[in-house]
């Protein structure tokens, strides 16, 4: 029998999972198991990593992917072994040309995988091209301001908010409530009324961190429109001073409190 291993599964649907939890026990493993990605559970990956994840992609494939594509982008976790199990075979294709030096197998195999998956993990593991450079040379925590070692502050952040931004650089912390002000502040809005009551104790944060307003693209429906966020904050004494695309749902404009 292999080594007893701490091993992170990653399945989402929780009746399915126990069949996947029973293998890994019996194998002398321990598991830990979330049937959602909730908020603050990578955070919590990454000050305590796992020796292997296991992720199986018979449901959800592309959360599967996502979840992936994040732990191969952080420094806490790139260089250990994953392992996925079932799913699509075009999917799992897909997948395997994003991330091809990761395991691939079957439940039937997967026991026998992840010990092989431990005892060689990845020398110098693929970090996926796909979140990298999807909109050009730069990643999405180049364009915020995003650098090593930086505090991020994450407001009103979505569930997916670690595959919205992606890979982080060496040492960057992102903070869903922090103690004290960050570097940088990364405050999602999607309630037009919600971010016009805001505005005026965002306007003082401003004197303190760089802050960006991240909104959905297409969110006329809700009434946020980059329109509406700049009048908005220009209207309280912000000044906005850049914009960008974080990915193909995401907008965002950072605004400093203006100078009296």
């Amino acid at each position: 029998m292999a080594a007893m291993a701490r091993v992170r599964l990653f399945h989402w649907k929780a009746e399915e999972s126990a069949a996947f939890i029973e293998l890994l026990r019996a194998a002398g493993h321990t598991v830990a198991y979330d049937e959602k990605i909730v908020p603050g559970l990578f955070s919590r990956i990454r000050r305590s990593p796992p020796d292997a994840f296991v992720i199986v992609l018979s449901r959800l494939p592309s959360q599967g992917r996502e979840a992936a594509t994040f732990l191969r982008g952080s420094p806490a976790t790139r260089h250990l072994p994953v392992v996925f199990v079932d799913g699509d075979p075009e999917k799992v294709e897909a997948i395997r040309q994003l991330i091809p030096d990761a395991v691939y197998t079957t439940r039937e195999r997967m026991i026998a995988a992840l010990a092989k998956a431990i005892a060689h993990p990845p020398a110098a593991p693929v970090v996926p091209v796909q979140m990298m450079d999807r909109y050009g040379t730069r990643t999405t925590a180049q364009k915020l301001g995003i650098k090593e070692g930086c505090r991020v502050a994450l407001l009103d952040a979505p569930r997916d908010y670690v595959s919205v931004l992606g890979p982080m650089p060496d040492g960057a912390e992102l903070c869903e409530e922090p103690a004290a002000v960050c570097p940088v502040t990364l405050w999602f809005v999607e309630d037009a009324e919600i971010y016009r009551s805001a505005l005026p104790r965002m306007r003082r944060l401003a004197a303190q961190t760089k802050l960006w307003v991240i909104w959905p693209k297409g969110g006329q429906k809700a009434g946020i429109t980059q329109q509406l966020i700049r009048e908005s904050a220009l209207a309280v004494g912000l000044v906005d001073y850049k914009i960008c695309s974080v990915n193909d749902r995401w907008s965002a404009i950072a605004f400093a409190k203006k100078k009296a």
